[in-house]
Parts: C-alpha cells; structure tokens; sequence
C-alpha cells in the first residue's frame, strides 16, 4: 500500500512525530511512503523509508495528485498549515479535489491520520 505524506513548513514536525508514533503499524503492514521533497527529506532524516519527490511549490503535490489518479497512491495524509499562504495553492486544491474524485482517503490533520492509520 502507498501512501502519500506532505506537510506544510510549520507543520513538518507534526508529521515526523505523527510516523513515529505510528511506525510499528507501518513496519507491519509494510507501507510504501512517497512525500513531497522538503517532508521526505526530513523524514529520512528521522530514519524512516521515503521516496521523495519535487517540493510542494515545485510541482511535488502535482506529482502525488498523479498518482492518486492513476490508482498508485492510497491513502494521503496531508499536515496542512490553514493559517499561512501558499503560493501552490491550485495544486494543494487539485490535489485534494482528486482524491475525492478518486475516492481516496485524505487526512489533513493529525486526529484524522491516526483514525485512518488505526482503520489499517
């Protein structure tokens, strides 16, 4: 299963601490995690398995809308900073717009992530 993890600059922390809380459950059900470029990397550097794509503002949230679309990508958990402005917004909205499209579950905040962790 593939799911996708991007976060927002102030909300980067929020997502390391969120994957280690959840680690054991994505070691054991053995989740391949795509990310945004900047979210990968800190993630890698946290020490968990990550294919980083481009930045958010540099087309990254355009790829995984891709891969939601051509059925890839599973679930996306999405740690969105609603009180900051961000010039990629279009691409934020279409991303969010395809996985309704798509069915595809979308988190974008703690509490939901861990509910849609714990329905694995």
């Amino acid at each position: 299963m593939e799911i996708a993890i991007i976060a927002h600059d102030g909300k980067k922390a929020d997502m390391v601490q969120f994957l280690n809380e959840h680690s054991d459950v994505l070691h054991q059900k053995k989740i391949h995690l795509i990310s945004t470029g900047t979210t990968g990397e800190k993630v890698k550097n946290a020490g968990f398995e990550v294919n980083a794509l481009l930045s958010g503002p540099l087309g990254g949230d355009a790829q995984i809308a891709a891969r939601v679309a051509e059925g890839k990508c599973h679930m996306v958990i999405f740690f969105r900073d609603p009180l900051d402005k961000h010039p990629h917004e279009p691409d934020i909205l279409m991303l969010m717009r395809l996985c309704d499209v798509h069915n595809v579950p979308l988190a974008t905040n703690p509490a939901t992530a861990k509910l849609l962790i714990k329905a694995l």
